[in-house]
């Protein structure tokens, strides 16, 4: 099945690049009657391509590692989870429909299957430690940039399609306890040959009360910035700019971590669409630390005019790189340096 550039279900799976990654992320109420909040990626990189130093002791091939956070929005506690490296199963890959399974190399007997699959047409199954959820997608894949190919500052490009309604429920669990949940998400596949370390972005996943859901992103690679919006009407027609304006506001937060100062509040304005969206963050404490990658990932609430309609939502964050700490890469190597010897 053809969608812009991709053919389902062979782009669902792996490719041959430097960098891959399946994420997805959501709101979700449980039946204790609480909100929490979930993003849950799975990383592909090769080591031959990238040659990273983070990657410097790692053997030469495929390389996977594991990031997720679940955060109860009302008492803002949030639980990060980052898995350096993790092996995958021999079947991964392999079978008819999207499969793959990992888990850490010293992961105790008794573990929890990690792994993501799709379970029928756009309906994926994402499972780990902390999640056992079910997706299924209410619209087509959005395609970023009109065709699903982004181009980026200096030469780069990247594929990447996201699912952007997906009706959710299963179970998450906070504190030990399993909880039933049920909710909205929002899941992306993206891969590229282009390094990505040292850059520095701003994204937004955004949907909204009137049914539209918009993805957009400021990207800077050394000074040379792309700002671009794709976004997906209740109809399912999709509408694509580069004339858009994303702001931070006032709000902020200081990580006490890395002093690393992240924006919490933000503008987003599409003027030809007469799009003016206020999005700020549902939590502050929702840093996440790998080697010499920082970056805040977290849930947000979203307000503001669509063509004049007030409209409201929820929408996920994700801050790149506002701050270099080489203490905190050196920590990480060392740990590394330990594991592998």
């Amino acid at each position: 099945m053809k969608y812009g550039v991709f053919d389902f279900p062979k782009d669902e799976t792996a490719h041959d690049c430097a960098v891959e990654w399946w994420y997805a992320n959501g709101f979700l109420k449980g039946d204790d009657g609480r909100e929490y909040s979930f993003m849950n990626c799975l990383f592909k990189v090769s080591a031959r391509k990238l040659r990273f130093p983070i990657f410097r002791k790692m053997p030469r091939g495929r390389i996977y590692f594991h990031h997720a956070i679940v955060t109860d929005i009302k008492s803002g506690k949030s639980f990060p989870n980052i898995e350096f490296p993790v092996i995958i199963s021999s079947d991964s890959f392999k079978k008819p429909a999207f499969y793959v399974s990992h888990a850490k190399p010293s992961t105790p007997l008794g573990y929890v299957n990690c792994s993501i699959e799709a379970v029928g047409r756009f309906v994926y199954r994402f499972a780990d430690r902390y999640v056992d959820l079910r997706l299924s997608a209410r619209k087509h894949p959005l395609l970023e940039g009109g065709n699903g190919l982004v181009k980026l500052a200096n030469g780069k490009k990247t594929y990447c399609y996201s699912f952007t309604d997906m009706k959710t429920e299963g179970r998450l669990k906070i504190r030990g306890r399993w909880i039933k949940v049920r909710g909205k998400s929002w899941m992306d596949h993206q891969w590229s040959d282009a390094k990505y370390s040292r850059d520095k972005w701003n994204w937004f996943s955004v949907q909204l009360s009137d049914g539209t859901e918009l993805v957009c992103f400021d990207y800077e690679d050394g000074g040379n910035k792309t700002q671009a919006v794709s976004m997906i009407g209740p109809d399912g027609r999709q509408n694509d700019f580069t004339d858009v304006e994303i702001v931070p506001l006032a709000k902020k937060w200081v990580s006490k971590k890395t002093k690393t100062v992240y924006p919490l509040e933000w503008r987003v304005r599409v003027p030809l669409k007469k799009i003016d969206l206020t999005i700020t963050a549902r939590a502050r404490h929702q840093e996440m630390l790998f080697g010499p990658i920082i970056y805040w990932e977290g849930p947000t609430a979203v307000s503001g005019r669509v063509s004049g309609r007030v409209v409201r939502g929820v929408g996920f964050m994700e801050l790149v790189n506002h701050h270099k700490n080489s203490k905190t890469e050196d920590f990480f190597m060392r740990t590394l340096a330990k594991t592998f010897g």
